[in-house]
């Protein structure tokens, strides 16, 4: 059973997502909160699995509660959700460890799709939207500084690195490169072992911040 926790200040919005995922055999919504301070302690108490956060709320917002939270558990996933308006967290977000994010007006089974995946610990990366707010927001940092975990990659593997945070899936991948999509997967499992991260989002991350690649490069 995969356990939930709502963090948003509207209740409405809360409801409509806790009607949906209980219908779930495998869901299950096991606390609410309608801001930052409450995410936290809901985090803390319930114990959930994956935490679907709003980023504006009152009082603490959801980005500060999202540093609490994996500061005191890093195995919760956190998967932001947003509006276009919002743009501007997105790419602090991810810095701040979680697992991706979606946009509020999402389709009903991406909203499902997007716990489990999370709940197995993978990241959501593939969408256009993310592409395009990362490489955004990434373009408006400091100059990258060249980082060293980057110096022991192969060729090949900083081409899977690229691809990774160019947005592209597995298969996606895997085709790009003339690889079965088992081996696809197994590359960026490696990678992501070799270079000490957790999960998609934190590789496209440190892609970015390390100069690897450049917003935009990839059409």
């Amino acid at each position: 059973m995969i356990r939930v926790v709502l963090a948003d200040d509207q209740a409405l919005v809360r409801a409509g997502f806790r009607s949906l995922l209980d219908d779930e055999d495998d869901i299950a919504v096991v606390a609410e909160a309608a801001d930052g301070a409450a995410a936290v302690e809901a985090a803390r108490s319930a114990r959930p699995d994956v935490i679907l956060m709003d980023v504006r709320m009152p009082g603490m917002d959801g980005l500060e509660a999202t540093r609490r939270i994996l500061a005191a558990d890093a195995a919760v996933r956190i998967v932001i959700l947003t509006t276009f308006d919002l743009d501007e967290f997105v790419y602090a977000a991810l810095r701040a460890g979680v697992s991706g994010f979606l946009v509020k007006d999402t389709d009903p089974g991406e909203l499902l799709r997007a716990v489990r995946v999370a709940a197995r610990g993978e990241a959501l990366i593939s969408p256009p939207v993310t592409r395009r707010l990362i490489a955004e927001y990434a373009g408006r940092a400091a100059r990258p500084a060249p980082d060293p975990r980057l110096d022991g990659l192969t060729p090949r593997e900083r081409e899977v690195m690229a691809l990774v945070a160019g947005g592209l899936s597995n298969g996606e991948i895997a085709a790009r490169l003339e690889l079965s999509p088992a081996t696809a997967r197994s590359a960026v499992s490696r990678l992501m072992t070799k270079l000490g991260v957790r999960d998609r989002a934190q590789l496209v991350v440190l892609a970015y911040e390390s100069g690897l690649v450049s917003p935009g490069w990839i059409g």
